[in-house]
């Protein structure tokens, strides 16, 4: 049996509370106001995202989505593998309004049974830009209508993403065609 002094063991106990530091504590993500289910749908470009794994080489993405009858949202998310003629990816999970006060909160199902958070964070009132966010601060979209946003508004939406807690030096631009 092993005998620890008194400083022995505090020492000990402060190493083992240092490696077991739990994850920073973020605030809770805003969400858009109201979102009108209707307007909402229909393709938006990927600008930039801290992307999922599928999506790390991505070119011309776009998420598309159209409600379904039954209040789920189709999903179609397409893009070109490492370059604007790479082999086009196309990948359909279904959508769940989770909050239907605001209609901002959702889970996106790629694989039944599990739902990942999708929190539509920001919303401009022309349906033009929004960022679409998690609670984990894994990964962010910011997405619009058009294949590009001005600098002055890219900078905007980033400097959203880095307030809302999001570490920006993993934000990567998606190469739009021009159009």
């Amino acid at each position: 049996m092993m005998y620890m002094s008194g400083a022995g063991l505090a020492c000990l106990l402060a190493l083992t509370l240092c490696s077991c530091a739990a994850a920073p504590v973020h605030a809770p993500l805003p969400l858009a106001r109201k979102v009108d289910l209707a307007r909402f749908m229909g393709p938006w470009r990927v600008i930039a995202a801290i992307p999922a794994s599928i999506e790390k080489n991505a070119y011309d993405a776009v998420e598309s989505y159209a409600l379904n009858p039954d209040g789920t949202i189709a999903t179609t998310y397409t893009f070109r593998e490492g370059a604007f003629d790479g082999k086009k990816k196309r990948y359909t999970p279904l959508g769940f309004v989770v909050d239907r006060t605001d209609n901002s909160t959702w889970g996106m199902r790629f694989l039944w049974p599990f739902k990942a958070e999708y929190l539509i964070s920001y919303l401009d009132d022309a349906y033009s830009v929004t960022i679409i966010a998690r609670s984990k601060r894994d990964y962010v979209w910011i997405m619009a209508r058009a294949p590009a946003i001005s600098d002055a508004e890219y900078g905007r939406l980033a400097a959203l993403v880095k307030e809302w807690g999001y570490d920006t030096s993993r934000l990567r631009k998606f190469p739009q065609p021009a159009r």
